[in-house]
């Protein structure tokens, strides 16, 4: 039996139902342990990561300061993207967040597809993280001998227990990882500010406009690399959508989650565009490496001893955080889909902790894999899995956008009430954030080495989804039966 079907015949056992908010199977046997401070940092967190802090100094060599300009641009439609959550959330908090949307308003094909794209981006974003983590510690002596593939796996073990212990203790260590970010962050700033004022100089240059002035300007290389850049932007800012899923296991969603959201987009323009910013009115774009964080660069011009042991420590944290944040995301939505029957039934166990353990374990034995990657090809472990990932993300807040359409549309029609806190610009701002969407994934046909090749993945992405669907239909189809046979008893 069909989605479809199932909400006409609730509808017609309940009449006065048709307009009540439905629930989620999948939503059960959760704690509520999430702080107001939790989901804040969670926010900042999944707004601030390597893609700053190692990222961009690549990106500041091939587009120079319009940099700065791509990552507003992204930036305004990330937050389209999470204030359309925001609404979906306050409509109905969930766990299962935009797997859980996709059911009601998308049907369980919806669900199964954004469920499994999503796993598809944190599986080999875990890969990339524990890659990274890998490379990151290899940087200070002690660690160069051990071999990339073990610190991997230590780093995995390391995280995979914090998440099994308790959803409190995913969010103190989700917290104190944002605030490292933040410091780091605000402290370069107020450095940058002090190098600005009193035009301190930086490896020979004199801080100030003229530097951007004296090497070609605004696009030093014309607009097109500005444009290419914006696919690898797009992914500096995956992890936003975390406010959804952290939403069902707080107290007051209501409260939280829009200060929450709203907060996304200063947050935005002050630590990406500001720092991006102050880093081409420090240094000409050419100065800047793919190879060094950018802010690595730019203290070491200035004599600040262990520049690169403190910010090495800051990525190793921000990968530390991203994996963290995998393997929470992930546990959560692959529960809802097992309740639903898209997913394996063992992933909705639930440890005595609350924690959905067996969804956890799932994508950490997809990292296992890529400890394995990490032992054949090292040196190119990270780039294979970063382009994969992009394609989850990309499809995931499609998906998150569709479901904001039919929702409002609902609405419109009487059939759900939207709550106070809304996306402003209905229909127009969704469609427009698709097409941008879309756009970047597109973007990546320039890319001959790896971007092309991963884009010839889609249709084996694809035959697996279609495949993998007639695997589980039946039984999506039972579950469907059983929850309307306790509906209309």
């Amino acid at each position: 039996m069909s989605k479809d079907a199932v909400d006409t015949a609730q509808a017609a056992a309940h009449p006065q139902a048709a307009g009540t908010i439905p629930a989620d199977a999948g939503d059960a046997g959760y704690s509520k342990d999430l702080k107001a401070r939790h989901v804040n940092m969670i926010a900042i967190g999944g707004a601030i990561g390597t893609g700053l802090f190692l990222g961009a100094g690549g990106r500041l060599r091939d587009a120079g300061p319009a940099l700065a300009i791509a990552y507003l641009v992204c930036g305004v439609f990330a937050f389209f993207v999470v204030r359309a959550l925001g609404e979906l959330v306050l409509y109905r908090p969930s766990s299962g967040s935009f797997v859980s949307y996709a059911r009601e308003f998308l049907g369980e094909k919806g669900a199964y597809v954004a469920g499994w794209m999503y796993f598809l981006n944190w599986s080999t974003t875990g890969i990339a993280d524990i890659t990274a983590i890998a490379l990151y510690t290899h940087y200070w002596s002690m660690f160069t001998s051990i071999p990339q593939w073990v610190l991997a796996l230590i780093a995995l073990a390391v995280v995979l227990a914090v998440n099994l212990i308790s959803v409190k203790i995913f969010g103190e260590m989700e917290f104190w990882f944002a605030i490292i970010k933040v410091a780091t962050l605000v402290g370069f700033m107020l450095i940058g500010i002090f190098l600005l004022a009193t035009q301190h100089d930086v490896g020979g240059q004199t801080p100030g406009v003229s530097v951007i002035t004296d090497n070609g300007g605004v696009f030093p290389h014309g607009v097109m690399p500005v444009v290419l850049v914006m696919q690898g932007v797009i992914f500096a800012y995956a992890a936003l959508e975390l406010v959804g899923v952290a939403a069902g296991e707080t107290a007051e969603p209501e409260k939280v989650v829009p200060r929450a959201v709203n907060s996304i987009m200063w947050r935005v323009a002050l630590f990406y565009v500001g720092s991006v910013v102050l880093l081409a009115l420090l240094l000409p774009g050419s100065l800047y490496s793919g190879d060094e964080s950018p802010f690595v660069t730019v203290l070491s011009k200035i004599g600040v001893p262990a520049a690169g042991d403190v910010m090495n420590l800051v990525v190793l944290t921000a990968a530390m955080s991203s994996l963290n944040s995998g393997l929470y995301s992930t546990g959560r939505i692959l529960r809802s889909m097992a309740m639903a029957g898209s997913a394996p039934k063992f992933t909705s166990v639930m440890s005595r902790s609350q924690v959905p353990y067996g969804g956890i374990l799932l994508t950490c034995g997809i990292c296992v894999l890529g400890v394995g990657l990490n032992y054949l090809v090292p040196s190119k472990a990270f780039e294979i899995v970063l382009n994969v990932a992009s394609l989850g993300i990309i499809s995931t807040w499609v998906i998150i956008m569709v479901c904001h359409l039919v929702f409002v549309r609902r609405a419109r029609a009487g059939l759900v009430a939207r709550p106070h806190f809304r996306l402003p610009g209905s229909p127009v701002t969704e469609i427009a954030t698709i097409v941008f969407l879309l756009a970047c994934l597109g973007m990546m046909w320039n890319d001959h080495e790896v971007g092309r090749k991963t884009l010839l993945l889609i249709p084996v992405l694809a035959v697996m989804l279609v495949a993998g669907w007639f695997g589980v239909r039946r039984r999506v189809a039972r579950n469907a039966d059983q929850e309307l046979g306790s509906l209309t008893k």
